[in-house]
This record gives C-alpha cells, structure tokens and sequence, in this order.
C-alpha cells in the first residue's frame, strides 16, 4: 500500500523539477529577448540620430550649391535658422573649411581679418595655425557658435594627418567622410571626439573624375562632435544602470574597417572607463555586438548587461517553487498511504453488491437492447439515405456559391488596383500639365522678346536652359505615366485572364506592387523586394499576381492595422532546377494560434464586417495548390509578424492543366 505514497512523491518532485527548469529557462529566455531589444533599439537610435545630422550637413552644403560666395553672415543666419542646439544638441560645432592654396594664404588671412559682415571690426587676431609649407592649406574659416570654439577657428587642419586623410578621401569620394577618434582643439577635457565633413565643389563644374573633384573642390562643410554628449542624447539615461556600452572605431571600410578593439581607437565607454580601469563582469554571459556606418568608417557598439532588476536572474522564485513542490509532494503521499487502506476494503464491499445487480440488470438489458437495436438499425439506414441526397444538394450549392465569392473577389481587387493606378496617375499627368503651361508662357514672353529686338545671348541660353529642363520634367513625367499603365495593363490582363505563358518572376512581382503604390503610400508601407532577375516560370502569370495582390491587400487590412508603419518584404529564391521559393513577409501584429490554425477556412475572417470578406486567404491556398502545383506554409506569432512560403514549380505539368480542363467540361462540374 505504501508504493502509491511513495510513486506520488516521487512523481510530485518530477513536476516540481520540471516546473523549476520550465521556469529557469523561460526567465533566461525572457532576459536575453529584453537585452537583445535594448541593444538593437540603442544601435538602430545611434544610426537614425547621426544619419539626421548627416542630412543637415547635406543641407548646408546645398547653401553652397545655389551661392557659391556664401558670406559668414549668411552661414551663421542659416545655421541659426535650423536651430541646431535646441533641437539636437549632442554636437559641438557647424564649421567651412575653405581650401586655400600656399600662394593665396596671405590674402585670405587678410580677408577674413577685414571680415565685419558679422562682428563689427572684423577679426583683427585671427591667425592661421599651426603654421606649415604645403601646397594646399585646409582652414577653418566660419566657426558657429563660435563661443567655446574660439581655438578651432583659423586651423590649418591639412597639418594633422588625421584630418588631411578625412579631407582628401572625401574630396576625392564626393561623400561625407568622419575622421578617427580625435581630441577636439577646443575641448581641455580630452574626451574622444570626430568631425564630419562633406565636400563643397563650385558650381557648374564637372564631377566624374577623381580629377575633376580635385579642381572643383572648393571646400568642407563639417560637423564637430564630443562621443559624450553624442550617445547622452541618444541613450536613455537610466537603461545605463543595466548595461555598459562600449563603441570602438574599427577604421575606414574601404580599408575592411577591421581595427581590433583597443584604448586608442575607443570612442565611447557608458560606464566611464575611457582612460582605462577594472570593468564590472557582463551577466550570464549576457553580450551583443553590432556594427555602424558613420561617414566611410565602421563603428563597432559592443553591449554588457549588468546584473539589477532589469536583467535579474530571478532564482529565489525558481527555490521558493522547489520547496513549495516538495512539501506539497510529501503531503499526497503522505494522503495516499492512510486513505488506500480505507478505499480498499469499501471497494469490496460495492463490488460484491454490484456484481449481483449487474448481473440481473443484464438479462433484461440484452432481452430490450436487441429489440431496440433492430429498430434503430432501420431508421437509421433510412435517414443515412435522406442525408445523404441532402448532403449533395448542400455540397454542389456551396461550391457554386464560393465560386460566384472568388469572381466577386477578384473583380474586386481589379477595382482596387483601377483606383490606385487613377490616383498614381494623377501626380505625373498633374505635373506634365504643370510644366507645359509653364513652358507656354516662358515661350510667349521669349517671343515677345523676340519681336522687341535686343536679345542678348545670356537670356536665349537661360531660355534654352528652362525650356530643355521642362522638356525633361514632361519627357519623365510622361514616362513614369506610361510605365504605371503598362504595369497595370500587364496586372490586369494577367489577372482577368487564366492563359498559361512564360513569364519573368520579377516583372509579374513589380506590376502587381506597382499597381498598389497609392495605397502602400497611404498606409505609410515600405516595400522591399529581392527577387532576382533570372527566375523564369512557365506558368499562369494572372495566378501568381492573383497570391500577390490578396497576400498585399491582406497584410495592408490586418497586418498594420493601427500601426503607423510597416515592411513589406518580397523574397525569392531558386531551390533547385525545377523550383522556386517565394516569401511573403511582414512585420505586422502576427497572428494568434487560433487564427493561424484557421486561416485557409473559407468565409474566416477577423475583419467581419470591416472590409474582410474570408476568402483571401482561401482563394490563395487554392491558387497555389490547385492552378500552380505548389505548395504554402505559414508561419505567425502575436506581435512578431507573418511569414507565408511558397515553393512554386517553374513549369506546370501539361498533364495535369489538361486534366483540370477536361473536368471544368464534363457535364455537371460546377462552375
């Protein structure tokens, strides 16, 4: 009797260790999802906040793309007006670097000392320094603000190999370039620091060489930054409690940007180690790295995750749930052994009396049970008969019902695909018209010129400049119109049309997003699409456009659904000689288990009555599976967005077209 006491015990301490390790592993899980999650948000942060630096740089160039005598008054005015220090304070200073060769040193030094557009006097102590015998000098001349950067202005930077090797590799690129871990002049602390410069070229002055850069360079817009104050504005201040952030500058990536951590490259340390020091242990193992592009050099963000509540291991949990199992354990079993005894001798007892009145219950049973079973058996076959002539009835009647659905379903992505080509449309056309108006009157008033006398030559070649540019906007304009149609005359004959040709599985992909342009747009849905080039199919084109349009317009009505933004991404890949994979995916809300269970169900829809009718997705499992010969997986979790696989054969087997055919034209096959 006891072995029962015993097993329960032994089989509650099973549970328990098992409930402990459940537990563990789903804690450890849950603290390496956090982490990773705040390294990717601080990494993608960083690269979003120097990206919107980088672009107010390339603002600031353009000044000098429209006015190329852009005077110190104008570019302090300008700098003011975008109201940098309010808005994005982690950098230092906004700088142009004029290029000045040995031969004009003198006069320049001269100029920016008489310079009173901004300062009333000039700059009667401004000095060029360090002083050094070069060809070409590169030297701070606006300087904003220039309060606390008083020692930057006037800096010869092509006396420091640091920033002559970012000068010359942006002037010869064309594209914004960062330097190496540097100590700002202006900066006694000698926290780590790097400038960032686009190169400013003279108008009108040809760009295709290394050469012709190098002549039409007149100089550097620049960006000036402390790491410090940098990642203070991009990280938030208590996440710095959890985890140390360590960012090393690997080098230029023309270079493999593959510079091993070390002191003299580290640009940042969050737990305050630049100058070295004991560094606290990373928890359980918990590290992560990512890598950024900042102006043609590779940074490298390495992440620690400290021990504290954030990333806590949680083992008191795990020894309280332990202790609670196995006293509840011993408890059942302790139960166990003293009722066994109990529940043994009643059991005998009711077994004897229920043996008897079993046995007398049973003959008159067994006496009524056949008498019963011989009239069931009859009205039973009858209404197996009745059931089965209604069943027939029911199954043809919803199989022409779900084909009338399908043609309603799609006629009516047709519709949608008509009113987004409308509205596509509308902007080139719009333009088009636009520009010719323009071009009409900018002629009228050259001819009345014209029939005036005295033109001079400046104003024909601005006319002939204007009228080639309208020529342009129209001829573009124009073009953007007709390859829209063409995609959608494409899309629409394809889907309209149940032909088999060869096709290119490119081509069918773009038309089909094309025609969805307008409405992606208006969702704020990014699209991304690889698939190559060389994936021929010969197969039903208006099939595969079919799959595309519902996997869109399902994504577009579930997918981000109260989200204000989206990716779409379209992948294909050969598997082998005769098959393709393409994958659908978004990084939407997801999909319960429930639904994914029931996704292919025809009339299944989580939208009833919003715009869902139920059978987008059943039509696309029918169209893969029946019309392409190919095969479709899901794969959704909730908030981790949807991904549907399909492996498509290139050439669809004759035989079995054919044999589909001849059904749709046998008597009674329903239609």
């Amino acid at each position: 009797m006891r072995i029962h006491g015993f097993l329960a015990f032994a089989v509650g301490i099973c549970i328990t260790v098992w409930v402990c390790l459940f537990v563990s592993e789903a804690q450890e899980h849950n603290l390496r999802s956090n982490f990773q999650r705040d390294t990717d948000k601080i990494a993608r942060d960083t690269a979003v906040r120097l990206q919107t630096y980088f672009d107010m740089l390339l603002s600031i160039k353009g000044l000098y793309s429209v006015d190329e005598q852009v005077s110190r008054a104008k570019f302090s005015r300008y700098v003011q007006e975008l109201k940098l220090s309010e808005r994005y304070p982690g950098f230092q200073a906004i700088q142009f670097v004029r290029q000045v060769p040995a031969s004009g040193l003198d006069d320049f030094a001269a100029g920016v000392r008489a310079d009173a557009s901004l300062v009333p006097g000039g700059y009667p102590k401004f000095s060029i320094h360090p002083a050094a015998a070069r060809e070409l000098h590169y030297i701070i001349e606006y300087n904003e603000p220039m309060a606390g950067n008083e020692n930057a202005f006037g800096l010869d930077l092509g006396a420091l190999p640091p920033h002559r090797r970012a000068l010359e590799l942006g002037r010869d690129s064309g594209q914004i370039v960062a330097t190496e871990r540097i100590t700002l002049v202006q900066d006694s602390s000698g926290q780590p620091g790097f400038v960032a410069r686009a190169p400013v070229y003279r108008p009108r002055m040809p760009l295709d060489t290394v050469e012709q850069r190098r002549a039409a360079l007149a100089g550097f817009v620049a960006i000036v930054f402390r790491v410090n104050n940098l990642m203070r504005e991009v990280v938030d201040t208590p996440l710095l409690a959890h985890m140390n952030i360590r960012i090393n500058d690997a080098g230029y990536q023309q270079e493999g940007g593959a510079t091993p951590p070390s002191l003299d490259n580290l640009m940042y340390d969050s737990a305050g180690k630049i100058g070295g020091g004991e560094r606290q242990p990373a928890l359980h193992g918990l590290t992560a790295q990512a890598a950024l592009a900042v102006g043609e050099r590779r940074w490298v963000m390495a992440f620690e995750g400290l021990a504290g509540a954030r990333y806590g291991s949680g083992r008191a949990r795990i020894a309280l749930i332990a202790a609670a199992g196995t006293v509840i354990s011993a408890l059942i079993g302790l139960l166990l052994v003293t009722a066994q005894r109990r529940r043994e001798l009643a059991e005998q007892l009711r077994k004897d009396i229920k043996v008897r009145e079993q046995a007398e219950a049973a003959l008159v049973e067994t006496q009524h049970g056949l008498e019963r079973s011989l009239d069931e058996l009859a009205a039973q076959k009858a209404n197996a008969e009745l059931a089965h002539r209604d069943l027939t009835l029911v199954l043809a009647t919803l199989k022409q019902a779900q084909a009338n659905l399908i043609t309603s379903e799609k006629m009516a992505s047709l519709g949608a695909l008509v009113a987004g080509i409308a509205h596509e449309l509308n902007t080139p056309i719009g333009n088009s018209l636009l520009t010719a108006t323009a071009l009409s009157d900018m002629v009228g008033q050259f001819t009345k010129k014209l029939e005036d006398g005295g033109i001079k030559r400046s104003t024909l070649d601005t006319h002939l400049h204007d009228t080639r540019t309208a020529c342009g906007i129209i001829a573009g304009s124009l073009g953007r119109a007709a390859e829209l149609i063409n995609s959608f005359k494409q899309v629409a004959v394809d889907q309209t049309s149940g032909l088999r040709r060869r096709f290119d599985l490119a081509g069918v992909v773009r038309d089909t997003l094309a025609t969805y342009t307008a409405q992606l747009r208006r969702a704020n849905c990014e699209v991304r699409v690889e698939v190559p080039d060389d994936l021929e199919f010969d197969s039903f084109p208006g099939s595969v456009s079919q799959v595309l349009s519902n996997l869109t317009s399902n994504a577009m009505l579930h997918a981000f659904d109260g989200r204000r933004h989206g990716i779409i991404r379209v992948r294909a890949e050969a598997v082998d000689d005769s098959h393709v994979l393409l994958e659908f995916r978004d990084d939407g809300l997801g999909m319960s288990p429930r639904t994914l269970h029931q996704i292919f169900d025809p009339f299944f829809t989580t939208k009833m009555g919003q715009g869902g009718s139920g059978l987008g997705m059943n039509i696309v499992y029918n169209i893969v599976t029946g019309v392409l010969r190919g095969t479709i997986a899901i794969q959704s979790e909730p908030g981790e967005g949807t991904s549907v696989t399909l492996v498509l054969p290139r050439v669809v087997p004759i035989k079995d077209v054919e044999r589909e055919e001849e059904a749709a034209a046998l008597p009674g096959a329903a239609r």
